[in-house]
């Protein structure tokens, strides 16, 4: 028994609990790669471990990981990946109003496994230009749904008769009339369309579509049998999609504090504008600004709260504990915390301001916590393990740049020497002032006068699906929690011991002395 409190003694001088270890480091800076965890005694199996988060009283997600508000990172596709995984996407702002309005209507009205546009042919088409259509653009399917001119559904190609032979034949001639078509509307969904396309297709064995249509009979959707029995599957996984009282996917928005002619805050164009964002059913608005401990940002919020008193605000980025909380005070429930950790932003480097993450959570933690509020650790992460570290004290991270190389983000693939990347950029770069970012950074009058832009541009190579991203995060995390005997995000936050590393104990932490045959996703 005293061997085994000496042991604890010892573990306790050297790995110490977050208060202890930052006090004792109150002097210094620190980011990820400066700290370790040390590990603890587990029962508890990585698969185990519950990773859901509460960011405000009607915002829950059920992983801690929100992709970031910028222009070649997150739009409706971003989104739609992000809330199906657990996560949450907030579509940028470097957009007409109109069309991030369209974006979110896009997130919201997602029905998974349904096509929501399906390929269609009309009724006097002949079976020949189906077959040549077929041919150029290399569909795999050879199904079509039929309609009129004013999109109403007239009948079913089934795929039998698309053939050479048929070559001269109108479509209409051949197809399978409406009435015999099989079709669902819309409105029958319900809360749950796999499940109610997963009886259909149980019942109606043979089957393979099932068409949607609206009161008017006007095609609004096709659901296959592989798709939907793909997405069941997918469903007895461990983590469930982010989803609103309503059933549709959770969607956020970032808004910007313009001003008027004048100077002033233009008041009737944000509120119109995040009205028209509640409308569509937007779970968070995040006021997104480079310096959030300001009076534009503070006054925005205010105006937010005022006029949306339970639409969850996020407000930053602050890296002091006073930033949190004046933008608390002012009315928001969630703080990004972070100045230019960012692989792409030279904030630090051009303006001389900043906080290394690390410590900037820390201190912005404590505030948040007498204030009744969450943090999000908003950049500088580059691999699960800084996920886990940023876990410890924030309540979910941001991530840029480790999903701009997905198929998701928006942005074309570019080819180089036969390896495949995409444009990546700072919202502080001077490309997406120019775009419309320059709020941001306190130049919306004109930011081609920007002298020393806070971002840069770059390319990311591309790295397939977010879901393949999100699945090597995610066991990163749970590894991490295993490791520190954690259940959940509460556990987490209790049982992590931190101790400083060293540049050699940086470099012995990754793989060393050896020619890799393999490298790690």
């Amino acid at each position: 028994m005293a061997a085994t409190q000496k042991r604890q003694d010892l573990d306790a001088r050297f790995y110490l609990p977050a208060d202890e270890f930052f006090a004792a480091n109150a002097h210094v800076a620190l980011t990820y790669d400066d700290v370790t965890l040390a590990t603890q005694y587990s029962e508890v199996l990585p698969r185990e471990t519950r990773l859901e988060t509460r960011l405000a009283e009607n915002l829950v997600l059920n992983i801690p990981i929100i992709s970031a508000d910028m222009d070649t990172v997150t739009e409706s596709r971003m989104a739609i990946a992000m809330a199906l995984n657990g996560g949450l996407g907030l579509i940028h702002y470097n957009m007409p109003e109109r069309q991030q309005l369209s974006e979110v209507s896009r997130v919201k009205y997602h029905v998974p496994g349904m096509i929501p546009d399906p390929i269609k042919v009309t009724p006097d088409q002949y079976i020949g230009d189906v077959v040549r259509m077929i041919e150029e653009r290399r569909y795999g399917f050879s199904t079509f749904p039929v309609v009129d001119a004013e999109d109403r559904l007239v009948g079913l190609l089934p795929g039998h008769v698309v053939k050479p032979r048929y070559a001269q034949r109108k479509v209409a001639e051949v197809m399978t009339p409406r009435a015999q078509v099989h079709t669902i509307n819309r409105k029958e969904l319900g809360r749950d369309p796999i499940a109610r396309a997963d009886k259909f297709f149980t019942e109606h064995p043979g089957i393979h579509k099932l068409l949607v249509v609206d009161d008017e009979d006007k095609l609004r959707g096709l659901f296959t049998m592989n798709d939907v029995e793909r997405i069941s599957q997918e469903r007895k996984s461990q983590f469930k999609p982010a989803r609103d009282a309503q059933y549709r996917l959770v969607c956020g928005a970032a808004v910007s504090a313009v001003r008027n002619a004048f100077g002033e805050l233009d008041r009737e164009r944000i509120l119109n504008h995040v009205a028209a964002l509640v409308e569509r059913g937007v779970d968070v608005v995040a006021v997104s600004t480079a310096h959030g401990h300001s009076k534009g940002v503070g006054e925005t919020v205010r105006l937010l709260r005022d006029a949306f008193p339970e639409l969850p605000i996020i407000a930053g980025n602050v890296t002091t504990a006073a930033g949190v909380e004046y933008l608390a005070s002012c009315g928001a429930n969630i703080i990004k915390v972070g100045q230019g950790p960012g692989s792409i932003c030279t904030t630090r480097l051009v303006a001389g301001v900043g906080i290394p993450q690390l410590t900037a959570l820390y201190v912005c933690s404590r505030a948040a916590a007498r204030c009744g509020v969450t943090i999000l650790a908003d950049g500088g992460i580059n691999k699960s393990g800084d996920i886990v570290k940023a876990l410890t004290l924030a309540d979910a991270v941001v991530c840029g740049g480790l999903f701009a190389g997905c198929t998701e983000a928006p942005g074309e693939i570019i080819e180089i020497n036969g390896k495949l990347y995409k444009h990546y950029r700072g919202m502080g770069s001077l490309a997406a002032m120019r775009a419309g970012s320059a709020a941001r950074y306190g130049h919306e009058d004109n930011p081609n006068q920007k002298v020393a832009p806070e971002g840069i541009e770059a390319l990311k190579e591309a790295v397939g699906s977010v879901d393949r991203v999100l699945a090597q995060l995610i066991g990163g995390i749970q590894a991490g929690m295993g490791y520190l005997g954690a259940a959940n995000l509460a556990q987490l936050k209790e049982k992590a011991r931190y101790i400083r590393v060293t540049p050699a104990g940086m470099r012995e932490a990754a793989p060393h002395d050896v020619i890799e045959l393999k490298t790690n996703p």
